[in-house]
Parts: structure tokens; sequence; C-alpha cells
């Protein structure tokens, strides 16, 4: 099954020593990894808000290597269709949430794919219904 790539799994991914900061692969090798173009945006927006010029130049650099690896995927109009299908079931539920995690879901669904979250972004997938979420781990865990 492939994988769609959240923000939440770039974060923790970044943020353990052995894997972000020492180039270690992002996901589980078996899984093909897929880079919606909301998550990029927001990465983006990482770069963007970094303290220092040298912080922005070392999240673009990861960033960029997982790019040429995965590539962007673009919202397109029948993702659009799973979007507004989950945004009907959510508010139907009374749970609604954020609307980039119901572009990721959107993505995940239309290419019939799970979705790869870190800890931070699990809560919010699993309130998707027919949505497999798997949650990022460094190497060695589990």
């Amino acid at each position: 099954m492939a994988l769609i790539l959240d923000t939440s799994a770039i974060v923790a991914w970044e943020r353990h020593p052995e894997t972000g900061a020492g180039g270690q692969e992002l996901g589980p090798t078996r899984e093909r990894l897929i880079l919606p173009s909301i998550v990029w945006a927001e990465a983006l927006i990482g770069v963007r808000m970094a303290g220092s010029g040298a912080r922005a130049a070392q999240r673009r650099a990861r960033l960029e290597a997982i790019r040429r690896v995965l590539g962007v995927e673009p919202f397109s109009a029948d993702m659009a269709e799973h979007y507004a299908d989950i945004y009907a079931e959510l508010s139907a539920s009374g749970i609604l949430i954020p609307q980039n995690d119901m572009t990721v879901a959107a993505t995940a669904r239309c290419l019939d794919c799970g979705v790869l979250v870190g800890p931070s972004g699990e809560e919010h997938f699993r309130r998707v219904d027919r949505l497999a979420v798997v949650v990022w781990a460094p190497p060695g865990t589990s």
C-alpha cells in the first residue's frame, strides 16, 4: 500500500536525531510515499518561518531531497470530490478536523492509499472513515 505523506511525519522525522539530521529514509522502506501539494506548502511555511537563514537553508535542503525523490502530487478535481465527502461525513459526526488534514485525507482516499503521520497527527486522521493510518516511528522502534 502506498502512503500519503503528512506534514506531521516530516516534522517527526526531522526532529529525530538519527533520521532527519542523519539523512535516513523517511517512512517504511517497503511502502511507496506520495507527497501531496498541500503538505509541500505546509513544509515550505516551515522554511519561511525558520529562525535563521542557516536553519531555513537546512530545512529547504531536506525538503528538496524529499521532493526530488517523490515529486509533488497535485490536488485534482477527483480529490475535491473526496474532500467534500470527508467534510460532509465529519460535519455529520460533529467533529471537523483542520482543512489541510482533510485535503491530505482526500488525497489518500482518492488514490486508495493510507496516510503516514507523526504522533501529533494521528488523532485527526483516525476520525476519517475508510482511511488507513500509519504512525511514523524512528527506525528500531515500534
